[in-house]
């Protein structure tokens, strides 16, 4: 029998990688209980490019009859735009919106620089040909990418080239001919013990005495000297108590470079900090990777919302107003996030490069809202189910013991059996309670960086010339043209007279 596409990926992670976990080497993570369940259900969704069924929704077809998938499609038109949504519309669903870094941000952020690639030839000369062949080879062997962009929170008061340790921030230490010796850490590598390449940059603005720092590096995750540090795991072997946990647990991680020797091929930028930020505010690279994370936490609203419906229905309190008006909130929180969705691909426009890519502002407005609809959401869903959180057994399979009887009466709902009522709330716990759900509204609030941050950038990089015009049509009309130059001066912040 032929190895299918899953298998293949999972046969791929016994490369020596160096994956650390309660301090202790993981020698397989593939047989590890604490990848397991997430390293079943991603090889699951990598077998979905051979499904007849499906891989034409997730996938397309390249030049040797290959099925790649749609986040390494580059979009010439609306339709092909639409196709990248429905493929990660596909795993979103799969998965519940549980698990966020698929490998399609990354691999969004790589098409994207591809697609853009002659813009970054006057920073590095090779750089067109270097993405060129990375695009492909990532296209063409379904290589699982992750980012890591942070630096490690040591002093956050000092710029990264100030840190008190040399190697606090992960800088290049010396050219070889072979390639760039890097040595330092990044964090936070979601799906870090499981995949192949991390795509490292830096996530702030550097100045030019910082040049040691600034580098685009798509590294390996078996190169020599690179250490996969992983937080505790939240992964669970009990499938009924904690559906989520035991299938969706995608590990974080810190990385340790101790001298790694990164190869030239790899190297993609070096020691420029303006094309480094160009780079990282490449608008094609971001409306493609931004646009899949839009269509990620529409699918976990959307699940969030089914919960609760669920959990209200199960206990008779959605004929409640007060219930019935939260339960309305988490629609108001899904059709508003679609409503953005569609919008960013109504109005997507062509890049001088001739790529189709989706509006910013719906995006950027949609996950600025996400920072704030999800952690209420969760909040929603607690004030419904309440103290019947605590009302369940420790597992499902309690029901079946000598106290049966009795759970059969007092577990059970108003119109649900007590065995499915008491596997509704364990699924609502794990969602909500668990190790895992308090990392997702961790992850929720902070994944797109500082949520402050974001709402002032949005203003600070919107075009405000409508709204502003629309105040000063006013002021003219019942002011006369002196309010102009009183506006004007407010704007440029000086004394109005």
């Amino acid at each position: 029998m032929a190895t299918t596409r899953g298998q293949r990926f999972i046969n791929s992670l016994r490369d020596g990688r160096n994956v650390w976990l309660d301090g202790q080497r993981i020698k397989d993570i593939t047989i590890h209980p604490a990848f397991k369940g997430t390293l079943d259900t991603i090889s699951r969704l990598f077998d979905s490019l051979d499904d007849p069924n499906i891989r034409s929704t997730v996938g397309f077809q390249t030049s040797n009859g290959f099925y790649a998938h749609n986040a390494f499609l580059v979009p010439s038109d609306k339709e092909d735009l639409l196709r990248r949504r429905e493929a990660f519309s596909c795993w979103a669903e799969e998965t519940h919106g549980v698990m966020s870094r698929l490998s399609e941000y990354a691999r969004s952020l790589v098409t994207g620089w591809y697609a853009d690639r002659d813009t970054f030839t006057c920073y590095d000369p090779q750089f067109a040909d270097k993405i060129t062949r990375y695009y492909e080879k990532a296209r063409d062997q379904d290589l699982f990418l992750t980012t890591a962009l942070l630096d490690p929170q040591i002093d956050r008061s000092r710029r990264p080239g100030q840190q008190s340790h040399p190697d606090a921030v992960l800088r290049i230490v010396k050219e070889t001919d072979e390639g760039v010796v890097v040595r330092g850490a990044k964090m936070i590598a979601t799906a870090g013990p499981y995949t192949h390449d991390f795509v490292i940059f830096p996530y702030m603005r550097l100045q030019e005495d910082e040049k040691a720092l600034a580098h685009l590096l798509i590294v390996p995750a078996n190169l020599p000297g690179l250490h996969i540090q992983c937080r505790e795991s939240f992964a669970s072997s009990h499938q009924t108590s904690h559906p989520l946990s035991a299938n969706y647990e995608e590990m974080d991680a810190v990385l340790f470079f101790d001298d790694v020797l990164v190869p030239w091929d790899r190297v993609f930028l070096n020691g420029s900090p303006e094309g480094v930020w160009k780079l990282r505010m490449n608008p094609t690279a971001n409306a493609l990777a931004f646009h899949q994370t839009v269509v990620r936490l529409l699918s976990k609203l959307e699940f969030t919302a089914g919960v609760g419906f669920a959990l209200a229905e199960s206990i008779g309190v959605n004929g409640f107003l007060h219930v019935q008006e939260k339960l309305g909130e988490l629609i108001t929180q899904v059709e508003s996030i679609q409503a953005l969705l569609l919008t960013s691909e109504f109005q997507s426009f062509r890049t001088e490069a001739g790529t189709i890519i989706p509006a910013m502002p719906p995006i950027e407005t949609a996950r600025n809202l996400g920072t704030r609809y999800y952690p209420r959401a969760i909040d929603i869903l607690q004030m419904i189910g309440a103290g019947g959180f605590m009302q369940v057994p420790s597992s499902p399979e309690e029901m079946d013991g000598a106290l049966g009887g009795f759970m059969e009466t007092y577990f059970a709902g108003k119109d649900i059996a007590a065995q499915d009522k008491v596997r509704l709330f364990k699924l609502a716990w794990d969602l909500i309670g668990s190790p895992l759900g308090s990392r997702h509204e961790l992850y929720e609030r902070f994944y797109s960086g500082d949520p402050v941050r974001n709402y002032a950038n949005q203003y600070l990089y919107a075009d405000k010339d409508e709204l502003s015009g629309i105040m000063n049509r006013f002021w003219q009309a019942h002011y006369g043209s002196k309010g102009d130059a009183d506006i004007e001066r407010a704007l440029t912040g000086q004394p109005i007279h």
